[in-house]
């Protein structure tokens, strides 16, 4: 048995500390962990340059996040890592309750076919962050990877920030056009600022362990799932979680007592008999532990003129229902494309703000469903424990009952219906909704409907509809033949989730923005200004 090689970054002497000016970069992203990496190649991608600055020089320790969503995924294709990420990953859809050693229900998180990606895979935290730098090599001359490059102090000037560094080498001082605060739940940027998160610490406690073990905890069940326990027989009177990993790695999270110790329970002698309990005599070696206490907290506001809060720098939730680093890429898929397009002077800079109401609008949609699944699996009254006690006793045989039981509502995408960007419209896909994948055959064989559509403005014609020529708006049709790429709908996936007629405006994040029956130039070109923040009085 042998854990991941953890390699170091090189870390190459700044330029500025070889007598080179002091250099102004676009952007400036504060933390290389998946959130900042994610970032970065986000804006090359949009041909915006970047450099990334990290006090570290090796990827997380640990296996940190490793539940990653469809959602994530797909936007993790996007950047370039998505198939690797699936190959290397544990794929699941299936969770299972229990109530000490019985089964009270289990739910399928993707019961229908037709998509790319799986409901989850699971994956360390640290091969995510690899495949990441990996791919931030891809883009030499658009993002400049800097670690052991510490920032010490910052600046906001109005138009740009300055930044202090500490390297190795010396100190030396950089400015930016917008600073990117993607340094984490204790972030030293917000600490700096004298900026509080404002939400709810609970006190109860959990213990992650993570083993390599040759013989599956999950005995007979070949398939990798989800499996939750209240009250189970070798933890009793507390909850439980096992989770599987690549390698022969298994997550198990067991609470612990409020008032624990945790540096005392986090101790091979105390975690070892716990795991014996669980696994019985299979060997295993430990590889990982850590202690936590549930947070559901964020800023009041995300931006700050030019500084931009993004992950868990912004926002922190508890880990069941994998809401932390799923979050925190759907923040880069927002925040990205608005950079590009105010930096390129295609969009005016008030869209930034859109970042903070969207994304903030997302993470306590995100608080709410983690602060009601700690409520159930942690009751603080005598009141809410009966609740608990009774819903279990009823769930065994009692189908109503199972919707009361929470164990962690899991990762769903956000939808933005209703906010100031999106027009106003009706369709099977909603304006606000993320686009929904969907199998298509074209010219050239097989092919995805996220696939095809690009990273930019994106009418989507379904039916004998034609798209208008728009400037900086691409055209794909589906069940048609136009002089634009055209593919048509496979197994009738597509047409059954955005219907058989009709047209769609796609944002450069993939969210619906608009939707039409048959649009004119004219029609399109008020739903981008609005979806570009040219239009906030009208849309307000």
């Amino acid at each position: 048995m042998a854990g991941y090689k953890y390699e170091p970054f090189d870390y190459v002497k700044p330029p500025e500390l070889s007598g080179a000016a002091p250099a102004r970069y676009p952007v400036a992203i504060i933390g290389a962990g998946p959130i900042g990496l994610a970032l970065a190649i986000d804006l090359a991608q949009r041909g915006i340059k970047s450099v990334v600055l990290d006090d570290n020089n090796v990827v997380s320790v640990g296996s940190r996040a490793i539940c990653w969503a469809k959602r994530t995924l797909e936007i993790f294709n996007r950047l370039g890592v998505g198939e690797r990420m699936l190959e290397k990953g544990v794929t699941w859809k299936i969770g299972r309750n229990f109530h000490g050693d019985q089964e009270i229900y289990n739910f399928d998180l993707l019961p229908e076919d037709g998509h790319k990606y799986p409901a989850f895979i699971n994956l360390q935290q640290y091969y995510v962050e690899q495949y990441l730098v990996e791919r931030a090599r891809d883009f030499p001359e658009l993002i400049e990877l800097r670690f052991k490059n510490r920032v010490t102090g910052h600046e906001d000037h109005g138009d740009h920030v300055t930044l202090t560094v500490e390297t190795p080498d010396g100190t030396y001082e950089m400015a930016a056009d917008y600073y990117i605060a993607c340094d984490g739940a204790n972030s030293a940027t917000r600490e700096r600022m004298g900026l509080d998160f404002t939400g709810q610490t609970f006190q109860e406690q959990f213990l992650i362990a993570d083993i390599e073990m040759e013989d599956s905890p999950f005995g007979e069940n070949a398939v990798p799932e989800r499996w939750f326990w209240f009250d189970p027989p070798f933890h009793e009177g507390k909850s439980a979680l096992l989770h599987a990993q690549p390698d022969n790695i298994y997550r198990i999270d067991l609470q612990l007592d409020v008032d624990a110790d945790g540096k005392a329970e986090s101790a091979p002698e105390k975690v070892l008999p716990r795991i014996k309990a669980i696994v019985g005599d299979k060997p295993f070696r430990l590889d990982w532990v850590s202690v936590y206490k549930f947070r559901c907290i964020k800023l009041d506001r995300f931006v700050h003129n030019r500084v931009i809060f993004v992950g868990d720098s912004a926002h922190v939730v508890s880990p069941f229902g994998a809401r932390g680093g799923n979050g925190g890429i759907q923040d880069v898929d927002n925040i990205g494309w608005k950079l590009a397009a105010v930096l390129k002077s295609e969009a005016p800079a008030e869209l930034i703000e859109t970042y903070h109401e969207e994304r903030s609008h997302g993470s306590a949609e995100n608080i709410l469903n983690s602060s009601r699944a700690t409520n159930f699996m942690t009751p603080k009254t005598p009141v809410e424990a009966l609740f608990r006690a009774e819903v279990l006793k009823l769930a065994h045989d009692q189908p109503f009952a199972r919707r009361l039981v929470n164990s962690g509502r899991l990762s769903q995408p956000c939808s933005l219906a209703g906010m100031r960007l999106q027009s106003p419209g009706v369709a099977p896909l909603e304006p606000g909704q993320p686009l929904l994948d969907a199998p298509l055959d074209g010219a050239d064989g097989p092919t995805w409907l996220l696939d095809v559509v690009p990273p930019q403005f994106c009418l989507i014609g379904f039916g004998e509809v034609d798209l208008p020529d728009v400037p900086g708006v691409a055209r794909i049709g589906i069940n048609t033949i136009r002089e634009y790429a055209c593919f048509n709908s496979r197994d009738g996936f597509a047409t059954k989730r955005y219907g058989q007629q009709g047209v769609y405006l796609i944002r450069p994040d993939g969210h619906v923005c608009a939707v039409f029956s048959e649009p004119d130039r004219h029609d399109v070109e008020r739903a981008c200004a609005r979806a570009q923040g040219k239009m906030m009085e009208q849309a307000a």
